[in-house]
């Protein structure tokens, strides 16, 4: 019996058209689910278990800021948000909420691809999946922390810090070197705005 390990990758979009194509274009390389609808989508996030969720701003029962807390809440799926919306103040909300990158429509397939290996980078494990210290564990792939087999709660920022501490043990690092490595280049990008 062999496992699929190919990434899974729910897109939720209410506009058939960028819906569809986006999961096309995804399906050639990942395992790719799709929903129109916040309800849909949260279904289809309890039984797909996606690692990352490819989510659109503007949704007919919800918006993909609640929608990304709401997923946040259950586990620490990666989020990469699309929207119309090009102002700073909605970007800066959204990666708040938890999401790992924004991107503004119209966007290509190609930048859209990309974006998504640099954010399933981020955590591609250099050590074991599975980091255990006595009865205190961290799985990279199931995204979750637990002591005497109980889940930790954490969000998704306290997650990602968290294994990239366990993962690097015996190493220092600087508050400005754990924001280059864990938030990456968009949080750079806005501290360096701030100071012009």
């Amino acid at each position: 019996m062999t496992i699929d390990t190919t990434p899974k990758i729910l897109v939720v979009d209410d506009d058939p058209s960028i819906r569809t194509l986006v999961h096309r274009f995804l399906n050639q390389k990942y395992q790719v689910d799709s929903a129109e609808d916040g309800e849909t989508a949260l279904e289809l996030f309890e039984e797909f278990k996606p690692m990352l969720v490819v989510l659109d701003w503007n949704l007919p029962d919800t918006t993909g800021y609640h929608l990304c807390q709401e997923m946040q809440r259950r586990t620490n799926v990666f989020v990469v948000m699309l929207s119309s919306r090009t102002d700073e103040a909605d970007r800066l909300k959204v990666l708040s909420a938890g999401a790992d990158d924004y991107i503004c429509k119209p966007f290509g397939l190609a930048e859209l691809a990309i974006r998504i290996e640099v954010v399933l980078r981020r955590m591609r494990p250099v050590n074991p999946s599975r980091i255990v210290f006595d009865q205190f564990a961290i799985d990279s792939a199931r995204r979750e922390a637990t002591l005497n087999d109980q889940i930790i709660k954490l969000t998704t920022l306290e997650f990602k810090i968290l294994y990239f501490l366990a993962s690097h043990s015996g190493q220092s690092w600087s508050r400005q070197q754990l924001i280059e490595k864990i938030w990456g280049v968009e949080l750079q990008q806005h501290r360096r705005r701030e100071s012009c």
